[in-house]
């Protein structure tokens, strides 16, 4: 997964290009940043650690989403981070 500032590195818009980076340059520094070849540039913004909760206290994998209430990868319930959350 990629850090904040490594995606703002990775995403970042060059000069010359008014609409966003190009498909072949996300591709090119996702790799310089993370060894991984990938092959589909929609896919490293999925790989954003901003997009996933914090790490599940039982499995320690990331929680799909800051929200996550349970962990998809072991069921384990997640006990809410804000007091004032009433999902």
């Amino acid at each position: 997964m990629l850090e904040e500032h490594e995606a703002d590195y990775v995403l970042e818009r060059g000069p010359d290009q008014e609409f966003g980076p190009d498909q072949n340059r996300i591709l090119r520094r996702y790799f310089e940043v993370t060894g991984f070849e990938e092959t589909n540039a929609n896919a490293v913004w999925h790989h954003m650690v901003v997009q996933h909760g914090v790490p599940c206290s039982s499995c320690g994998k990331p929680l799909r989403t800051p929200r996550a209430r349970m962990c998809a990868a072991c069921g384990a319930q997640v006990a809410s981070q804000d007091k004032n959350d009433q999902r």
